[in-house]
């Protein structure tokens, strides 16, 4: 009875084997490639699959989600024959699992060699100062390059990155103070135009000062002649309304006879001819005051047909 109980034994676990090799569960953005005696067979989709035990073998699983690579630094040489280390990410996806497995040996190294080729072919046309500014250029080449050798791999290339562009440590150098030297010219232009401005704002405003400053001296000189010809008008006016006569205009010229001597710098001043008419008729009117009522015997007769008389002031020592 042993015997047959270890058989049977045998029996239950190849059974429980077989089972477990028949029933295989692929998951969700996955697949599975199935080989019949080392030959292609089918390829499995995600959820249950029945395969024949111990004759179908499950070749490879590939995961069908989009996949990121990062390559490490790789020196490529530009057109002007300096080396630049470029680093590259590559976003690919397995569309087809039987040309991923039995087209390339391995495709990640295959996308790897031949992004380097491809890289170095695209930087090799260009000089150091492109190759900083066009990476959008450089990513699309590269791209469309890749996209269509690995097509028939059964791979897609979403998006191909560059993640940095580091020239050699003497280009570096240069740059910054390249750089250096390009802001401080801009910092000095700016500052020259600033000043350049100030300066024209200043010069116009004193302009318009100016000119505002002669319109107003124009304007007040304008008002001052007015106001003193209207003061004229006005005295004129009275003196014909008051209509005075010679004695009042000679008493009010004596009035004005100290003003016009003011001042010791006045050493000689002009007395008119007519003074001796007025001072004629203010002595008739008040009184005999010697020899200016006199009547024609007066010491100032005989300049009566000059029209005017000049006297020395005396100077006070």
């Amino acid at each position: 009875m042993e015997p047959v109980i270890i058989v049977l034994i045998i029996l239950v676990v190849l059974v429980f084997i077989a089972l477990i090799k028949t029933i295989q569960v692929i998951p969700q953005a996955s697949a599975a490639i199935v080989e019949r005696f080392g030959r292609y067979t089918r390829t499995l989709n995600a959820g249950l699959n029945i395969v024949v035990p111990f004759i179908d073998t499950i070749r490879n699983r590939i995961d069908l989600r989009e996949q990121v690579v990062p390559f490490p630094p790789q020196p490529v040489i530009t057109q002007d024959n300096l080396v630049v280390n470029i680093d590259t990410v590559i976003y690919y996806q397995v569309t087809d699992a039987r040309a991923a497995t039995y087209e390339v040996a391995s495709y990640i190294q295959a996308i790897e060699q031949l992004t380097v080729t491809t890289l170095r072919n695209i930087i090799g046309g260009m000089d150091l100062e492109r190759t900083l500014t066009s990476r959008e250029e450089i990513n699309a080449a590269l791209r469309g390059v890749l996209d269509e050798a690995t097509g028939k791999w059964g791979i897609r290339v979403n998006r191909v990155e560059l993640k940095a562009i580091e020239p050699p440590t003497s280009i570096q150098d240069s740059m910054e103070k390249q750089m250096r030297a390009d802001r401080d010219k801009r910092a000095a232009i700016l500052t020259a135009e600033g000043t350049r401005q100030a300066a024209i704002l200043t010069a116009e405003g004193e302009k318009q000062s100016q000119i505002l400053r002669a319109e107003g001296e124009a304007k007040a000189a304008a008002l001052r002649a007015e106001g003193e010809a209207q003061a004229v008008r006005t005295v004129f006016e009275a003196i014909h309304a008051g209509d005075p006569d010679q004695k009042l205009l000679s008493y009010q010229y004596l009035q004005m006879l100290p003003k016009i001597a003011e001042g010791d710098a006045n050493k000689l001043w002009i007395v008119p001819s007519e003074i001796g008419d007025a001072l004629k008729g203010l002595s008739g009117a008040m009184g005999n005051f010697g020899p200016l009522g006199g009547g024609s015997g007066g010491g100032n007769t005989g300049n009566s047909g000059t029209g005017t008389e000049r006297r020395e002031k005396p100077s006070i020592d």
